[in-house]
């Protein structure tokens, strides 16, 4: 029997043929990448391969690195192994990896978002045989609202917080969330404040992105100034004694996690708004359905119980344990988090 066109070893989803890995957690000698965030790019492979609008974040990120940056759709060969990046809409430069050898295709999706956000380059659906997807919000429990409907609510506390004199702290991931966050924010209720971490990755993604006006948080910046506007914060932030410096505030998460009362509860947060970079329960199914794919195979998130509902809709599902992490692999790395 053939070994199948990708298989998942202790570094990660190696093509043999190729001799490439997608998105490994261990270092390789070759990386193909689908996007920035740290559980999907990791320091040490001697070479990576991206979409060009990643290059700029890895880098930032991970430093001196060999990369080359491709197209969308661009179809590049590897020992006869046919490779292309699509769109995956997850957040700006986010990659879904097509292979196809000897008419036999695989995608593989990253983490991705069906939903057009205005920032990244919209999900597109990719007919395969075999598609890799994750299932972070892989419960019937989570259901999006159109984001319109999201950011007028998050527009609507800033300006209530403004009249009640308080500033608000709004948390969200410093790449991809942040930028979201900053598009869709209405400037004229106030200014917008940001955490170093923010600021430090949303000055490397501006020149790809149309982002209002942000003023950075430094020593020199005084209370009096902050108060009743917008301040744009990591997680990380939560809890620290950088935060003090904004009362009287109010906090708020823009989080898929927010569906559920108990983890805002958990994390000592005022109000939550559920906005997530990565598909519903039926975003997944839609975007599945879109493949044709007989075979999934489940990655990351709620593996068993999804992977289990496709089974019973008569897709030959599967699980894989990977070191991916959905939301939870967001988090800004320990070098931004002391910015």
């Amino acid at each position: 029997m053939e070994k199948p066109l990708l298989v998942f070893d202790d570094k990660g989803i190696y093509c043999a043929i190729a001799d490439v890995y997608l998105d490994p957690w261990k270092p390789v000698d070759k990386a193909i990448i689908s996007h920035g965030h740290a559980d999907h790019s990791r320091w040490g492979h001697k070479k990576y391969i991206t979409h060009h609008s990643n290059i700029p974040i890895i880098k930032h990120r991970l430093g001196d690195i060999e990369v080359s940056g491709k197209e969308w759709n661009e179809t590049f060969t590897i020992n006869g192994v046919k490779f292309a990046l699509h769109p995956a809409g997850h957040i700006i430069g986010s990659s879904q990896i097509r292979v196809e050898y000897k008419g036999e295709v695989w995608v593989f999706s990253g983490d991705y978002k069906d939903e057009d956000d205005g920032v990244a380059v919209p999900f597109e659906p990719l007919k395969c045989h075999t598609f890799i997807t994750e299932c972070t919000f892989g419960l019937p429990a989570f259901k999006w609202q159109p984001q319109k409907e999201v950011f007028d609510e998050i527009n609507s506390w800033w300006q209530q917080n403004r009249e009640d004199g308080r500033t608000s702290v709004l948390f969200g991931y410093s790449l991809g969330k942040a930028q979201r966050l900053l598009k869709h924010l209405d400037p004229s209720i106030g200014k917008i404040y940001t955490h170093g971490a923010i600021e430090n990755m949303t000055e490397v993604l501006r020149p790809q992105l149309d982002l209002p006006e942000t003023t950075r948080i430094t020593r020199d910046v005084k209370k009096e100034e902050i108060k009743g506007n917008m301040v744009i914060a990591p997680p990380s932030a939560h809890g620290s004694s950088w935060i003090k410096k904004m009362t009287p505030y109010v906090t708020g998460s823009a989080s898929g996690w927010m569906t559920f009362r108990g983890a805002r509860r958990r994390r000592a947060i005022d109000r939550g708004f559920v906005l997530s970079d990565h598909c519903d329960w039926q975003g997944l199914l839609k975007s599945i359905k879109a493949t044709e794919a007989e075979k999934i195979i489940c990655t990351h998130g709620y593996t068993d119980i999804f992977s289990r509902f496709l089974c019973e809709q008569g897709y030959d599902a599967r699980t894989v344990e990977t070191q991916f992490e959905g939301e939870r692999g967001e988090m800004e790395t320990k070098k931004e988090q002391h910015n």
